[in-house]
């Protein structure tokens, strides 16, 4: 066992960088929903759409990934994969310092489907690499090179793009036309060095994964049960499966909606763009902290089951101190999902993978296309501020206090989806599963 260990080491350094690739690319998004939303001069609900068109992708192209990756193996569908989203991140800088924001959306778009063909291949080779039992522990280190790396990018680009948003925000009201555009103009051209640079990592990247050396590795077989019942022959034999993407669908939203709203409702309050632009590493690096905790405690002290119970009660418990709190407090609790969120993901996969044997690829894409929650609750998050918004300043409210009041009590939508995840926890992992 302990050879198999240090046989392991290198692969899972391996997908670990990748992994911190995804982190970087994914959580960028905090710093560039309020920045696109300046320079294209867009509403809650538009803004919100950056999330959407990043994380729809996982919905096209998530079986479409299965079947490259049936193809061309774990490792070359990983480089294929990052490869597109260095292209992506080329088409992404023309377009968006020209403020073209539905091609901003399509480049986005790309850059998502390249990294459904990573997720597709990296999750499920990690999920399988060792014992199923302690595979919650190696996506908790998966977890905290994502996250770590993803606080990193957001530090970087919110540094890089929301540099000046406040003082840029306060002339817009005042300027002339011709001045909006020449300073919204100059504050678009901040996305083109920081995406030259990450076009070319990802492509180099996406050369050397080609050579890196991972070991083939498949899921074990199914077992057939003990009365020598049927054996299963359909994906949809497995509804533990389906209740699994359905909870991941619904952890998914509610991640997103916990790291890339956190910028923007902290500039709701009142709150500088200068300090506002920590908030979504504040968010990681919370998760980061439980990821370490994760690989301590599973599976000797902590079974994944139980890890998921835990989880999806702090984040019943944080969104009610979100709600009910104001200012600086509600921002640090909607930080504090992250101690909530972060062994969703890793208790999730194992518990919905496990017995699947042959069928684990295709649920593989089933559980990448649930990342799609992302595309989903979040813009539905802002469409609730929009319209929570308009409806108290029809009461009265000035437009500061009512942007305020509805972006904090919009955050009710995080319930349902910690809720279910709680069931799946609790028994929905269990529906259908042999003994």
């Amino acid at each position: 066992m302990s050879n198999s260990k240090n046989n392991n080491l290198v692969p899972i350094a391996i997908i670990a960088g990748l992994f911190a690739v995804f982190g970087f690319v994914t959580w960028i998004n905090g710093a560039l929903i309020p920045y696109m939303g300046t320079i294209n001069e867009l509403t809650d609900a538009q803004a919100y759409l950056v999330a959407s068109a990043s994380y729809i992708s996982f919905v096209v192209m998530a079986l479409p990934a299965s079947s490259i990756i049936n193809k061309v193996g774990y490792r070359k569908g990983m480089s294929i994969g990052l490869i597109v989203m260095a292209i992506g991140a080329v088409i992404f800088i023309p377009v968006a310092s020209s403020r073209i924001y539905w091609a901003s959306l399509i480049a986005i778009f790309i850059q998502g489907a390249g990294m459904t063909i990573c997720q597709t291949a990296a999750n499920p080779y990690i999920t399988i690499l060792g014992p199923i039992e302690s595979a919650a522990k190696r996506i908790a280190i998966m977890g905290i090179a994502n996250k770590a790396v993803g606080a990193l990018g957001s530090l970087i680009f919110g540094a890089l793009l929301l540099a000046g948003i406040d003082d840029v925000q306060e002339k817009l009201s005042v300027v002339s036309d011709e001045e909006k555009g020449i300073l919204l103009d100059s504050m678009a051209e901040n996305v083109i060095m920081p995406y030259i640079v990450m076009a070319i990592v990802l492509f180099i990247f996406g050369l050397l994964i080609r050579k890196a050396p991972l070991p083939h590795v498949e899921a074990e077989p199914i077992k057939e049960s003990k009365d020598g019942g049927t054996a299963r022959t359909s994906i949809f034999q497995f509804p533990h499966l389906w209740l699994g993407v359905l909870a991941l669908f619904l952890y998914v939203g509610a991640e997103v909606v916990a790291g890339d709203t956190i910028i923007k409702y902290g500039l709701s309050l009142g709150i500088s763009g200068e300090d506002a632009k920590f908030f979504t590493s504040f968010t990681l690096m919370a998760m980061v902290g439980m990821y370490a905790l994760g690989i301590v405690l599973i599976p000797k002290y902590l079974k994944q089951d139980m890890a998921l119970k835990i989880s999806a009660i702090l984040g019943i418990v944080f969104t009610a101190c979100i709600i009910f709190t104001t200012g600086y407090t509600s921002v640090l609790f909607v930080a504090a999902l992250g101690i909530a969120n972060a062994l969703v993901w890793p208790a999730v996969w194992p518990l919905t993978l496990k017995g699947l044997g042959k069928f684990t690829k295709t649920a593989s894409a089933l559980l990448i296309m649930a990342i799609s929650g992302g595309a989903i609750i979040t813009p539905l998050y802002g469409q609730f501020v929009d319209s929570k918004k308009a409806a108290l300043i029809a009461q009265g409210i000035d437009e500061a206090t009512a942007l305020a009041e509805a972006s904090t009590s919009s955050y009710w939508i995080l319930f349902p989806c910690y809720i279910f995840i709680l069931y799946y926890a609790i028994s929905g992992h269990k529906v259908g599963m042999k003994e």
